[in-house]
């Protein structure tokens, strides 16, 4: 059971090992470039993904806003006695705590 090689395995050039080290660098270059795709769409997507969730956070602000508007309406004609004697008091302390002395 000797180990038998045979000649022509032996015999790599400097030409074959150069024709696979040029293969090689451009394999590394097509997988950087697919990365750098790859890294690229992945980027728009999570851009997309902040856009939508900042647009449905702004939406939702705005619905509470407005009813929050509507509440305060419907309070200022139901007790506009109490709503205005709030105002007068809310604006009594504005004034304390502004004035200079």
């Amino acid at each position: 059971m000797a180990k038998t090689t045979t000649a022509a395995a032996k015999e790599v050039t400097i030409d074959d090992l150069s024709d696979q080290i040029a293969l090689l660098k451009k394999d590394i270059a097509s997988l950087t470039e697919t990365l750098d795709d790859y890294g690229k769409a992945k980027s728009e997507e999570m851009r997309d993904n902040a856009r939508n969730a900042a647009n449905d956070f702004a939406d939702t602000g705005r619905l509470k806003a407005m009813e929050v508007q509507q509440q305060a309406e419907e309070f200022l004609k139901a007790q506009p006695g109490t709503a205005l004697g709030i105002a007068a008091g809310i604006g009594f302390l504005v004034g304390l705590v502004t004035a200079r002395r």
